[in-house]
């Protein structure tokens, strides 16, 4: 029977191997908030479906900090340039969900392992594998799941 630390740690390991830093790609600016003209939809096609929901708003990040978004596992993180990194927010040591962002690294109150705010290194306590990186977009002032 394989352990699920195990599998999230070769998933982890597979995923950081291919995503290495920070995985923030800026799209193109949408044209949702120019004008639309009135003419009619052709034949074959459909409206738009309203795209995913975004994360959070990058202003809404501090610099030199982060926020950690429970529901969806990640925490995302702002360098004092404004570098926006992903990762997830399961500490690779026990599976604890991390708690704070702050002085640089991410940080799990279960055991005390920190990880670097930027890479996701492991830089302190029983954690011996890195947070994995998760991709994600800048687009429009906020940060959506890649």
């Amino acid at each position: 029977m394989i352990e699920r630390r195990a599998v999230l740690l070769a998933g982890g390991a597979a995923t950081t191997a291919v995503l290495t830093g920070c995985i923030v790609q800026q799209a193109p600016p949408t044209t949702a908030s120019q004008p639309t003209s009135k003419a009619p939809v052709s034949q074959g096609t459909t409206a738009a479906e309203p795209g995913p929901a975004a994360l959070a708003k990058v202003a809404d990040i501090p610099a030199g900090g982060g926020v950690i978004l429970k529901e969806q596992s990640l925490v995302l993180t702002k360098d004092a340039s404004g570098k926006i990194c992903a990762f997830s927010a399961i500490c690779t040591h026990q599976g604890c969900v991390v708690t704070e962002v702050g002085d640089g690294t991410i940080n799990c109150a279960c055991h005390g392992s920190k990880f670097d705010a930027t890479t996701g290194e492991r830089v302190a306590g029983p954690a011996k594998a890195p947070l994995p990186a998760v991709a994600v977009k800048q687009r429009d002032g906020a940060i959506f799941q890649a």
